[in-house]
Formats: structure tokens, C-alpha cells, sequence
């Protein structure tokens, strides 16, 4: 087993970025994500939060689906979404994912690496950052 790899989501295209990331995860690659809130997703602000909110009144809080509201827990899902998660090879490759809101302290002295393919000047539209999104589907910002 590799040590993990810590990588800085900040300004990364959120589905760019999770198809890279799966794809590392299922060559047997432990990954560290940091700055979750800072992944952002191409496309108008309006747009892409009625579509959270739109999907976040789907379900119950009994019976499901779960929807998250916190930053690192769409990014999280988005992933798993890559990932054949159903089988066994894509439960353990997800089992090698964190990812975080921030930068712990254990994380901050260590090098951190970027997605040039996935970086947000790749796109020439609008966008929106995970964080923003989390906040206006309900996501109470504490101690970040």
C-alpha cells in the first residue's frame, strides 16, 4: 500500500477532476482531497441551485435517497458515481478516498499536487463553486 497522495481541489472542474480521480482510485492509489469548497462546476449559479434544490425534495429523510448538503460529501458522491461502486474492486477503491473541507493540520505541511487537465481556466463560461452551492442548499458554514 502507496502512501496517499494529497491533492488540492481548489479551481478544479468538479466532474474533470472526479473522473481523473476515480481512474487513480481503481489503479490502486490512495487519495487525499483538500479544499473541497473550492471545486467548482461549470454552468450559471440560478441553474445549478434549483437543480440541487429540485433534487434535494426528492425522497425522505426515512427512506431515502440521501442527498448531502456539505461540500465534501458532493464532491465524495461525485466519485463514487465514477466508480463501480457495486462491485467489489470499486467499494475498495472508494474505502481509499478523503476528502476534506479545508485543510486539516496533519495536511498542511505536506506537498500538494494539482490537475492541470482539470484546472478551471480550462472553461471560457460561468461557474460556481461547490461551497456556494452547499450554502445555498442549506449548508451551515462552521469553523471554516
Amino acid at each position: 500500500m502507496s502512501a496517499k497522495t494529497v491533492i488540492d481541489a481548489e479551481g478544479l472542474i468538479l466532474g474533470r477532476m472526479a473522473s481523473i480521480v476515480a481512474k487513480r482510485l481503481l489503479a490502486g492509489e490512495s487519495i487525499e482531497l483538500v479544499n473541497a469548497q473550492g471545486v467548482v462546476v461549470s454552468g450559471r449559479k440560478v441553474n445549478i441551485v434549483d437543480e440541487h434544490k429540485e433534487f434535494i425534495s426528492v425522497g425522505g429523510h426515512r427512506k431515502g435517497p440521501i442527498h448531502f448538503r456539505m461540500p465534501n460529501a458532493i464532491v465524495r458522491r461525485t466519485i463514487r458515481g465514477m466508480l463501480p461502486y457495486r462491485k467489489p474492486t470499486g467499494r475498495d477503491a472508494y474505502k481509499r478516498l478523503t476528502v476534506h473541507i479545508g485543510v486539516p493540520e496533519e495536511l498542511a505541511g505536506v506537498e500538494k499536487q494539482s490537475l492541470t487537465e482539470a484546472h478551471v481556466s480550462r472553461l471560457n463560461h460561468r461557474y460556481v463553486t461547490v461551497g456556494e452551492v452547499a450554502e445555498q442548499i442549506g449548508w451551515k458554514k462552521r469553523g471554516v
